[in-house]
């Protein structure tokens, strides 16, 4: 392979990391270009007196070629994937073992955490998403409103990688942990314009936009699994223990009742306990299983939604 030319202004030196990080996660690439430019920017700032040439061969020698830089990237990416997976479990060959063992994987517990928080997420980023688009189409009219909607715009990148943090933490899915890299070099109404223009921004307005629906059945469905299979197993126990009653039944049919004359029963029958308990136990289990799985599948929604997707190399 044919070396390439020693980058002369950071554009050129930025595009370059960007070819050797072809491939890559589209997460890597967006940190490592924004910390190049960072670095590169400083650097030139802190030598005022030497050429953009002379500085990006001076940096090649120490922060290194975008090739070296890139390499450095893709290792320390190998730590990090590997520092964001799970500890491995044990191989479990039945049914029984893949089915219970998930009882032991974290990523099923936060997934079922994530659930639970989607909610009050959903309807910050709804209600944020909401107003700003409404006072920024309002606003438009008059000259105030360019600033506004550049600043509601420039809102949104921030939740998302507020929300990209959160996702990486709990779900496990590789996130930004930069700011989109944008050229520097290009005049104050190009980046304007650029902004508008990226289909990420509008991607990202999406996604905010659907996580309150998204929200709502994350929630619903893990509240309604939790305490269903809780009183499934409350029920028996408690009357085995002798603190509720069997048979009792208030108003129709009540798994578990708890009201004032009849203290704690179930109108559950007798013989149908064991099978409450284990039924319990089962649902239980599949509620941590649909919680690892929306977990996975909410992550790969945030990734493609929120994350640049970085071209191929040519």
């Amino acid at each position: 392979m044919n070396a390439r030319p020693t980058p002369s202004t950071i554009p050129q030196y930025l595009e370059q990391l960007r070819r050797s990080l072809a491939g890559a996660d589209p997460a890597l690439v967006q940190d490592a270009l924004y910390d190049a430019e960072e670095y590169l920017r400083s650097e030139l700032a802190e030598n005022p007196g030497r050429s953009e040439a002379e500085v990006i061969a001076a940096v090649a020698s120490s922060y290194g070629a975008p090739d070296e830089v890139a390499d450095i990237y893709r290792d320390t990416e190998v730590k990090v994937q590997t520092a964001l997976r799970p500890p491995p479990q044990p191989r479990r060959r039945s049914l029984a073992g893949r089915f219970f063992g998930v009882a032991a994987d974290p990523r099923a517990y936060a997934g079922l955490f994530y659930m639970v928080l989607a909610l009050a997420t959903g309807i910050f980023y709804f209600t944020w998403v909401v107003t700003g688009l409404a006072l920024s189409a309002g606003l438009a009219i008059l000259i105030v409103g360019i600033p506004f909607v550049i600043l509601f715009f420039g809102s949104v990148r921030v939740l998302s990688l507020v929300e990209g943090r959160i996702v990486e933490v709990m779900l496990g899915e590789r996130m930004p942990r930069r700011p989109l890299y944008s050229a520097r070099g290009r005049s104050l109404l190009q980046r304007i314009g650029d902004m508008f223009t990226d289909p990420r921004s509008w991607t990202t307005l999406l996604y905010m936009l659907l996580m309150l629906p998204l929200g709502i059945v994350y929630f619903t469905a893990a509240v309604v699994m939790i305490v269903l299979s809780v009183s499934l197993i409350a029920a028996p126990v408690l009357v085995a223990l002798g603190i509720a009653d069997t048979g009792v039944a208030v108003g129709g049919w009540q798994l578990l009742t708890i009201g004032s004359g009849y203290g704690i029963g179930t109108s559950a029958p007798a013989w149908a306990l064991p099978l409450l308990f284990v039924a319990g136990v089962l649902l239980l289990f599949a509620t941590l299983h649909l919680a690892r799985g929306i977990g996975h599948l909410h992550g790969l929604l945030a990734k493609h939604l929120l994350v640049k997707s970085a071209p191929e190399r040519d």
